[in-house]
């Protein structure tokens, strides 16, 4: 055994052999279903069984032995050809694949008490394969098995299996036992590393001046020397042939230290990046290591539904973070799931509309432009578009007149609000009752985002945007107010100069046209508060962020190239800075900050829609406001947000809005409110724990606070008011002018001085 595995317990390296060949079963067994298994196929799974029943025996674990042995069995039976695998046998070969399963994910200590209590289960199943393992198990038409193997392939493989029996199997490559911890350290010295390697190139410039300057200095001699000509003594012409020799062996000698340290600083880049490049690699994983058990899923739901479904996976080498491959299998389970129960039609309806009767779902992982890029399709009945514009008004969430004109993608939208499900009937497959909402917030978590694509009677595909890797970003490095800033690179998307020609004024606040459309100009300086926004030249330097219907320009004052940054994770105890994702340290040293796209994005929107009238600085926003009460309005629904700025304002009250409960806390710190109105159910913190944080604090504690929710249920009302909330109305009053009572109830008319 090799020393790389010294510290792995007997029960370990079984975990190591059976997770591999589980997935090899499940694979082939899947695959069976929907054709006859090749020879070569029949002669992997009895193999995989073989070496499962060798090494359970070596690691004393008797009920695998017995499960692994009758499947064994049953593959060697059909490579002989005296009988058939039949689709009732699929499933009774995949049920001793969760035998094994199970098995392996027991701790030595719990081997034997596991055995005792499931005993009987086991040998009734053993008994049942065994009785099938020479006849046709019913529940199925029989598959079609491949001739057998040759007399010589069947003597190989019985030797081969002595030989297994008797000696303790070994993963085929050699592990090491690491942590995650461990591994994340590593990256962060490798990146430093790399950091530091960097410091010998402005070292080395800072030489060649330094070359400059003795030049200047030998020509400064000869000019001395010739001014003084044969005027000069012999002793001052001694002197000058001195230090023009000193001056030449300096300068020689300068030369031969800077080919040194030439060569030293690229051996050590070089170095530097392969180190870095190992490290990074380390971390990375097929694709294939986090969706493997996604296919039997989608079957064994498929068939809980009284549906057939079969997932194809492309891309299964696509490397990935590891960090993010964990972190996307709860988003995945969620979209493919989803794709079974609401995408897939039944049986019936397949066939009336001309589609094969198993449906068809494709998982694809690929790279592009720095991005990965998931894609989850079914070729099901598509999302019914009216469908949900009817739902969005059934529940509240606008109304009739302002759901007509939204868009098919608006509509779609809806689709990731908190609770929003089109399920009559909450089951545990379809949910719970949690939409693609959860989908939205673990993406986001992961600096990600999610599309809809959507085809009546065709399918649906939804196309996820992830970074590679969480530890490196590859960045935009922008200049704002003398600091240098990074941005993403892959949630930029164009960058360019704006002639002022090209801008025009639109309620006050500038425009160009972009793609078809008109985007917002908005000062980086003014956003982030580093200083009122420039003049501006006859040339802005514009980053356009945001979708395409909902592009900003975020106008900064240079552009300084794209960087590779190691990403470092800010202090916890700074809590959410607003705007701002994480930092790095660029290769001189210095750090950078590493904004965070989508905050921006949420407040480029709230600054351009503060007021119809939004000027181009804080400054004069302020200067209109006068003695107007400031209204904060928090919830993650764009609609709804928007209906409660349009009534606030229609009564003269001066309204800002926050698109989740973190960033109200934000501006509820850093503002002046004489109201917050929030939601209860919002990504990254709820309605119930921005009450809380407020009425904590000293300074406003006596700012009240209204929940505005949907949820109308007592308990629910009980709970916001419990938390400190002043008031609490349910989401129906929109439609009517109880959401304005209660604002002058609680603070008064929007003119009134405020104590």
């Amino acid at each position: 055994m090799s020393d790389d595995l010294s510290n792995f317990s007997l029960i370990d390296l079984f975990r190591v052999e059976a997770e591999g060949q589980i997935e090899l079963l499940t694979r082939h067994l899947l695959n069976l279903e929907r054709g006859p298994a090749s020879a070569q196929v029949l002669e992997e799974m009895m193999r995989a069984a073989h070496s499962l029943k060798g090494a359970a025996r070596i690691v004393g674990l008797d009920p695998a032995v017995q499960v692994a042995h009758v499947m064994e069995d049953c593959f060697v039976t059909a490579q002989r050809g005296s009988g058939q695998i039949a689709r009732g046998q699929v499933n009774a070969l995949l049920e001793g694949v969760d035998w094994l399963t199970q098995i392996s994910k027991l701790e030595e200590a719990a081997v034997e008490t596991w055995t005792a209590e499931h005993a009987e289960a086991l040998a009734n199943y053993v008994r049942a394969l065994e009785s099938g393992a020479h006849t046709t198990v019913s529940g199925g038409a029989a598959l079609p098995v491949p001739p057998p193997a040759p007399a010589h392939e069947v003597a190989e493989t019985q030797a081969t299996v002595s030989k297994s029996e008797a000696t303790a199997v070994e993963p085929a490559d050699r592990v090491l036992r690491v942590t995650a911890e461990k591994l994340n350290r590593l990256l962060g010295l490798a990146g430093e590393s790399l950091v530091e390697s960097r410091r010998l190139e402005p070292f080395n410039r800072s030489l060649l001046r330094l070359k400059r300057v003795q030049q200047d200095l030998g020509r400064s001699l000869e000019r001395l020397r010739e001014s003084l000509g044969e005027n000069a003594g012999e002793r001052v012409q001694g002197y000058l042939q001195e230090a023009r020799e000193r001056a030449t062996e300096s300068r020689e000698l300068l030369q031969q230290r800077m080919e040194e340290i030439d060569r030293f600083d690229r051996a050590a880049t070089q170095l530097s990046k392969r180190l870095y490049r190992e490290a990074l690699a380390v971390r990375m994983r097929p694709f294939a290591d986090g969706v493997v058990a996604f296919p039997r899923m989608v079957r064994d739901l498929a068939r809980d539904l009284g549906k057939e479904a079969h997932l194809t996976i492309v891309g299964e080498g696509t490397q990935v973070d590891r960090d993010v491959l964990e972190k996307i299998e709860a988003p995945l389970t969620h979209l493919l799931r989803n794709a079974v129960d609401h995408g897939l039609e039944d049986a019936e309806a397949r066939i009336n509309s001309g589609k094969p009767l198993c449906g068809e779902l494709r998982l694809e992982a690929r790279h592009r432009a720095g991005v990965l890029i998931v894609t989850v399709t079914d070729d099901g009945r598509g999302v019914d578009i009216e469908a949900v514009r009817a739902a969005v008004v059934r529940k509240n969430l606008t109304t009739a007149e302002v759901a007509a004109k939204l868009s098919a993608q608006e509509v779609l939208d809806f689709l990731f609000l908190p609770g929003f499900s089109m399920k009559k009937n909450v089951t545990e497959i379809s949910g719970r009752g949690v939409g693609l909402d959860v989908v939205q917030t673990m993406l986001k978590a992961l600096r990600g985002t999610v599309r809809i694509q959507t085809q009546a009677g065709r399918g649906t595909t939804f196309e996820l945007h992830l970074p590679i890797t969480l530890s490196v970003v590859r960045a935009l490095l922008v200049e704002i107010s003398g600091e240098p800033y990074a941005l993403p690179l892959a949630t930029v998307v164009r960058v360019l100069r704006v002639d002022r020609a090209q801008i025009e004024t639109v309620e006050g606040r500038p425009h160009f046209g972009f793609d078809g459309g008109r985007a917002a100009l908005v000062s980086a300086r003014e956003l982030l508060e580093l200083g009122e926004a420039p003049a501006g030249g006859d040339v802005w330097n514009v980053v356009v962020l945001g979708e395409k219907n909902a592009r900003h320009g975020f106008v900064v004052d240079k552009f300084l190239g794209e960087r590779e940054l190691v990403v470092q994770p800010l202090d916890a105890r700074l809590g959410k800075i607003e705007d701002v994702a994480a930092a790095a340290v660029l290769d001189d040293g210095s750090p950078v900050l590493i904004l965070d796209v989508e905050d921006l994005r949420r407040s480029m929107s709230r600054l351009t829609a503060e007021s119809d009238g939004a000027a181009w600085s804080r400054a004069k926003v302020a200067d209109a406001q006068g003695q107007r009460q400031r209204v904060l309005v928090v919830d993650d629904s764009l609609t709804v947000r928007e209906l409660e700025r349009k009534l606030l304002a229609s009564r003269g009250y001066e309204v800002t809005v926050a698109v989740d409960g973190m960033e109200g806390w934000n501006a509820a710190r850093t503002g002046d409110f004489a109201l917050v109105i929030t939601d209860v159910d919002m990504p990254r913190m709820d309605g119930i724990e921005l009450v809380r944080l407020i009425k904590a604090d000293e300074r406003l504690k006596s700012r009240p606070v209204m929940i505005v929710s949907y949820k109308d249920r007592e308990e629910d009302r009980r709970r916001g008011l419990d938390a400190g909330a002043d008031y609490y109305l349910t989401k129906g009053s929109f439609h009517d002018e109880s959401l304005l009572e209660a604002v002058a109830d609680l603070i008064g008319p929007a003119e009134e001085a405020r104590e």
